[in-house]
This record gives structure tokens, sequence and C-alpha cells, in this order.
């Protein structure tokens, strides 16, 4: 079996504005000599072009390639891409490729990806709400989302109540964030999880001033308390605080990790398929990950694949803690390209026994979801937070 054709599809109702990670998505088909077709999956948020120009570069080396060889591709990828443990647009495009490789993997042998990465674990997969709070400013507008959500069955909430708050954070900024999470714990009871989403945005400063007030609410985790490449300031934050932190869909590489696990900075690990490397390094992420006791918590924030890819893989690990899930917040059309095949119910979703990552891709719809060009770029919002959050 070789894989002899390889399409890109940048999908979206039109090119995205705003929220890229939400409105858009950018999909792989690969076919094989045997006929078999797999998907995958790579990330879009303000990097489209630049990802759909190295999903090119990939694919030449992949095209003609046997997808059972996933390490060896892998490997050759590595070999060619001088920078591909430091660029996300290689790192992205890889795990694109990777993951269609299994899912064709998958198909082939007529069994789920969860059996081919160690079996079935659980038979359902905690999920925790994201997506959940746009347009949510004041701490009525947050309650009143926050009982919308809880009676969907969820038991686990994550959001950013930091408004347009970056770097550094003041005493307004800090009773307007209290005051939101007040409204949220209020309204969702003591027996849901709050996660705080402060994407990796302050300074240790502000970030410890910021947990010394969020402790008495016991989160699960507090999510990139400071900026991502300062690793001495997270340092600073484990020293000075209380709270577990989760991190990693920043991670580009196996040895990236280590280094953050080695020196303990983090409590609960959140790898993205979509930019790790695809199937094969996120389940040797796991592995490291449980041999320095932490939990797996993966980033899942993107599109249809990925979200299937990744229940698969939770079903199939054993420090596995609870699951990121936008699907009940995407647009309609990404649940409608795999049928809504992956529903939440009650806070949950059931791991698929269907060949490889368990999903049907609705190929006519790819035609119709195709868009061409840049996405909208909004300097006043940062692509990276909930729509019309970023306001005191």
């Amino acid at each position: 079996m070789r894989i002899t054709e390889f399409e890109i599809y940048q999908l979206g109702k039109e090119v995205a504005r705003g929220q890229t990670w939400a409105s858009s998505a950018i999909l792989l088909k690969l076919t094989t000599s045997d006929g078999i077709v797999g998907y995958g999956e790579a990330v879009p948020t303000l990097r489209v072009q630049p990802v759909l120009a190295s999903l090119k570069e990939v694919g030449r080396l992949y095209r003609g390639k046997d997808p059972f060889d996933v390490e060896r591709n892998r490997w050759d990828w590595y070999r060619n891409d001088f920078y591909l443990p430091e660029s996300f647009e290689s790192t992205t495009a890889l795990s694109a490729f990777d993951i269609a490789c299994w899912d064709i993997i998958g198909k082939s042998l007529g069994t789920p990806l969860h059996k081919l990465t160690g079996g079935k674990f659980r038979d359902r997969v905690r999920a925790y709400a994201n997506g959940w709070y746009s347009n949510c400013v004041t701490p009525e507008e947050w309650a009143k989302s926050t009982k919308r959500t809880v009676k969907r069955g969820y038991t686990g909430l994550k959001f950013d109540i930091f408004g347009p708050y970056f770097d550094w954070i003041d005493e307004e900024g800090i009773r307007m964030a209290v005051a939101r999470l007040e409204a949220v714990r209020d309204a969702a009871g003591d027996k849901v999880d709050l996660m705080i989403e402060h994407h990796g945005r302050f300074n240790p400063n502000s970030a410890i001033r910021i947990a010394k007030e969020l402790e008495p609410f016991n989160p699960l985790f507090a999510e990139e308390p400071v900026h991502p490449e300062n690793m001495e300031g997270l340092e600073k934050y484990r020293m000075h605080t209380d709270i577990r932190v989760a991190l990693g869909e920043r991670v580009l590489s196996k040895q990236h990790f280590i280094s953050l696990a080695q020196r303990h900075l983090l409590d609960f690990f959140q790898a993205d398929i979509t930019n790790i490397g695809g199937v094969t390094e996120a389940r040797k992420m796991a592995a490291i990950a449980e041999g320095y006791g932490i939990e797996m918590a993966f980033h899942n924030a993107f599109g249809p694949i990925q979200n299937a890819v990744t229940i698969q893989l939770d079903a199939s690990i054993p420090n596995f803690l609870i699951q990121e899930s936008f699907y009940d917040f995407f647009p309609d059309w990404k649940r409608e390209l795999i049928g809504d095949s992956t529903p939440v119910e009650n806070g949950h979703f059931r791991v698929s026994d269907k060949p490889g990552l368990g999903v049907t891709v609705n190929e006519k719809m790819l035609e119709s979801l195709r868009v061409e060009g840049q996405e909208y770029f909004n300097p006043d919002e940062p692509v990276w937070v909930i729509g019309g959050t970023w306001k005191k």
C-alpha cells in the first residue's frame, strides 16, 4: 500500500472572520493505492496560509510512502526539515499527515484507533465545555450562560475571565475577574470543576497576584498562567502559589515537554495532537507524562477530525484526566461534516468502535465548504479569545 494522492481543504462558510480557530478548518485527505481514504487536520489559528504551504511541502515527502510506516515517515520529515522542532507550521502539517495515516491503518485493518494504541481503557471520555461564554461581560451574563451550559450535562467548565488585560493586570481587573468567577461558581454549584484559562498572557507577578484570588474557588487548574516562553517565570509562579497548572498546546516536541516535566512546572499536560506530531508523537507524550505522574488533558479546539482522533487516544491511555470540548459550540457545519457522530452526552463522549478515527466525512460538504484567501485580522480582539469577551 502506498499514498498516491493528498488533497488539502481550507474550509469555512466564508473566509474566517474573528475566531479563526472556530470559524475555519484545515482538513487533509489522503488516498492510497488500495483506494482507502484517511483524514487528518491541521491548526488554522491566524496561520492558515503558511500551514497550507507547509502541508504541500510535507506532502512531497509522504506521497509514495507506506502509511503503516508512521515512525519512519515522521523520521524522514524530521531529517529533511531543518526547523521542525521550532516550526509550528511544520509540526501541524506533519501532524495532519500522521493522523490521516493512522485513520488509513485502522480502516485497512477494520479496527478503531484505540485498539492500535493500547486498547480501550474506558468506554466514555469525560468532557469539559469550552467556547460556551461568547459575549459574556457582566456577572449576570456569565451566570446565565453557566446555567445553560451545566444544564447540558457538563461537569467541567473552562473560561477566561480576564477581559482585555495582557501581560499585567491592575486591581480593577482583578475585581472584575473575581466577580465573573463568583458568578460562575454560584451558578454552577460546588460539584462542577472550574478551569481558569489565562491564555499565557501574564507576567509572573501579575499571575501570582491573580492566583491568590483564585485559590478560594478551588479551580481544577490554571491554564498557561504566564507567557509560555518564560520558564523561569513559571517556576516563580509554582514557588509562590498552590494552584495546579495545566499547559501544553504550544509545546511542539517531546524534548520541550521533558524540560518542563523535569522541573515540575506542570500538573496536567495539554498536548495538542494536531500540532505535536500526530498520534505517533502524542502517544509517546502520554507515556512520558505517566512516568512523571502527570495526567493528560489534550487540547482540542479546532474541528471534527481533531476531536475524533483525540477521543480515540483518550480511550486508550491510563493517565487521562478530562477532555476539552468545543463540540456543542462549533459552527453547525463542523458537526454536520461528520454527521454529528461524536455528540457530548451527559458530559461525556462515547468512544466509537468504528474503524480508524471512528467518523465518516461527508465529502460533498467538503466541496461546498471550500474557501480561499487569508483570514480576517482584527488587532483589537486577538483571535485566541472567545468572541465578545475582550472587554471590561
